[in-house]
């Protein structure tokens, strides 16, 4: 059977589409539509700016049979983001994952919509040559394995009628649909609450500078406040749990401290980041990025774990984050994989409670200083004025016995009459 072959079954002629109300997929909706499908408009609330109630209207006058609005932010916060950040996720050494962290919390309770509103088929869309449509694809696969799948962008016919923006407009302006959108764009966006990405259109040329204007999340660098601002983060089990501010107001409700350090890091010019990267399909691309708040709290962990977290701990669960930032990239968040890796990774974020003071200053968060109250650090130990417990005899012992490879491999390297 076709992808776009229906049947009387009321089930099967019904569609929830992830729906953003740019061009795609308000072309998309007319293109299902004229398929026979009805045409469940799902929006996602991930923190982006926009209009929801606006966003729903107008995906029903171009035809949906109902628009279903989600908040989905305080979730995105709690068991997506800040799991990322405590497991020390980023993509090839750069990348905090904001657009990879917001697919699959959109995609499962686009299936749970599905669910509710007794649809068999399940549509988004990204192109065929992106990681997005991966990400929601995997997502699929886990969570609703029986429903059927509808991808435009990867189907013949679809390609063979819009062969890039100035078709999707035409047939937009055609068939009536609202959509902000013109032929000249200078780049693709994508915005939630983690970070706001760039892509395509001037940035294809990897040497082009991303004009200043571009940017929205964050102020340049260069114009930041020539003022310091001095913050407080506190942690339990790797989670943050309170900002205090020099003015001594405190935020802890997790959405509202994520808001929070939004603000200040856009205030500071913090989270830029200008990148090549690999994307799953083998494609390279250009990517530019802002993720204020995440930054902050990035370096803000990474410093209490140096104070609270095994050594050993540390390394074996840092050998694993480049593979647990490849799967979250990748769209491989509900796997068995997955979750073998953040079982192990919650284990290690035991007790990984404190706090932080941190300097927001023209694009950096500086670590001033640190203290917890499960801390593994001596003072009177690593102090070079006390001996503190320490026999600085035994380091003899330590070092022949860790020489004794070195001495040799310089005996096969050299021979023995260099002994």
């Amino acid at each position: 059977m076709s992808e776009f072959t229906t049947t009387s079954s009321p089930d099967s002629s019904r569609v929830v589409l992830a729906y953003s109300g740019g061009l795609d997929t308000a072309c998309i909706l007319e293109y299902l539509r004229q398929k026979g499908y009805e045409v469940i408009a799902y929006i996602a609330d991930v923190g982006q700016e926009e209009d929801f109630e606006a966003l729903a209207r107008r995906a029903e006058a171009a035809g949906a049979i109902k628009a279903v609005v989600r908040d989905l932010r305080r979730e995105f916060v709690t068991d997506y983001i800040y799991p990322a950040i405590a497991g020390n996720a980023i993509y090839e050494n750069r990348y905090l994952l904001g657009t990879s962290l917001a697919r699959p919390v959109i995609a499962a309770h686009q299936v749970a919509v599905a669910r509710e509103e007794n649809a068999n088929s399940l549509s988004h869309g990204a192109t065929g040559k992106g990681n997005d449509q991966v990400r929601f694809e995997l997502a699929y696969a886990a969570l609703a394995p029986r429903h059927k799948v509808i991808s435009p962008w990867k189907t013949r016919e679809f390609l063979d009628r819009f062969q890039g923006r100035s078709d999707l407009l035409a047939f937009a302006k055609e068939h009536n649909i609202p959509v902000e959108a013109t032929a000249a764009k200078p780049y693709s966006t994508d915005e939630n609450l983690m970070h706001k990405s760039y892509e395509a259109g001037i940035l294809e040329d990897p040497w082009v500078t991303p004009p200043e204007d571009m940017y929205r999340l964050t102020r340049s660098p260069q114009t930041a406040p020539d003022r310091a601002d001095e913050i407080e983060i506190h942690f339990r089990d790797s989670m943050p749990i309170l900002l205090r501010e020099a003015d001594g107001s405190e935020t802890s409700d997790p959405l509202d401290l994520f808001i929070r350090l939004n603000t200040l890091g856009r205030e500071h010019g913090i989270g830029r980041v200008d990148m090549v990267e690999n994307r799953f399909v083998g494609i390279k691309s250009r990517g530019v990025y802002e993720t204020p708040g995440g930054t902050i709290l990035h370096h803000a962990l990474r410093d209490l774990e140096g104070i609270a977290m095994d050594r050993e701990v540390l390394r074996l669960r840092d050998s694993l984050s480049p593979k647990f930032a490849e799967l979250i990239y990748n769209g491989f968040w509900f796997s068995p994989e997955m979750d073998f890796i953040r079982a192990a990774f919650a284990k290690s974020e035991e007790l990984i409670d404190g706090r932080v003071r941190l300097q927001l200053y023209k694009g950096s968060a500086t670590a001033l200083g640190r203290e917890s109250s499960s801390s593994l650090y001596d003072r009177d130990l690593s102090s070079m004025d006390v001996e503190g417990g320490y026999d600085q005899e035994d380091a003899r012992g330590f070092i022949r016995i860790n020489g004794l490879r070195l001495r040799a491999h310089k005996v096969i390297v050299r021979g023995a009459g260099d002994r």
